[in-house]
């Protein structure tokens, strides 16, 4: 029987023509890509987070993403250690959120023993704080306020955030320029009508 004829379990795919289908929306090649490589990234992540409990989210994120990036592998014949290198890198930005998670949890406990003093006046400058700050990040365009989220809160580069919203990064940095500006204003000026 020639190879062409095999049945599709008998037939080993390569790694390249996978992705392929996978950035075509082929679920079935995902799947596949999945049991071939899931243990090798989920020891990479292990590794690179050194806390095994969000091991698992990360490594099911990279491979949701993964339809998205498919189309920028590079073609070599075994794709284990493109697919690892995404992989450590989304785990150094989960650590990274997680980070900044933990210090604006700590932030947040200093302001809520702050207000267990009952200083009313502290209180009430620093919910009107939030309340200006609120206003105005609502009254950013959607476009300004999604990038200003992905750059300033989550922490990735103008060039991640670019790739993740499919606009150019001299967009992002625009966006990100205008976005700063008008929340600062509205800062400045106490709020936002």
């Amino acid at each position: 029987m020639s190879p062409a004829r095999l049945p599709s379990v008998m037939r080993q795919t390569g790694d390249a023509e996978l992705l392929q289908s996978i950035s075509t929306g082929d679920l079935g090649a995902l799947g596949e890509i999945y049991d071939r490589y899931s243990r090798d990234v989920w020891r990479a992540v292990r590794r690179s987070l050194g806390d095994p409990s969000d091991v698992e989210d990360v490594v099911h994120a990279m491979f949701l993403k993964l339809p998205q990036i498919a189309p920028s592998y590079d073609g070599r014949p075994s794709c284990r250690g493109w697919l690892c290198g995404i992989a450590v890198r989304m785990a150094m930005r989960h650590r990274r959120g997680v980070g900044r998670f933990r210090r604006m949890l700590a932030s947040f406990s200093d302001t809520v023993v702050a207000r267990s003093t009952r200083d009313p006046e502290r209180i009430a400058g620093s919910n009107e704080e939030l309340e200006v700050l609120d206003r105005a990040m609502a009254a950013l365009s959607e476009k300004k306020r999604a990038v200003f989220v992905l750059v300033e809160l989550e922490g990735l580069s103008a060039e991640e955030a670019a790739r993740a919203l499919d606009i150019p990064a001299a967009t992002v940095r625009t966006r990100l320029f205008h976005a700063r500006r008008e929340l600062q204003e509205a800062l400045d000026g106490g709020g936002v009508k």
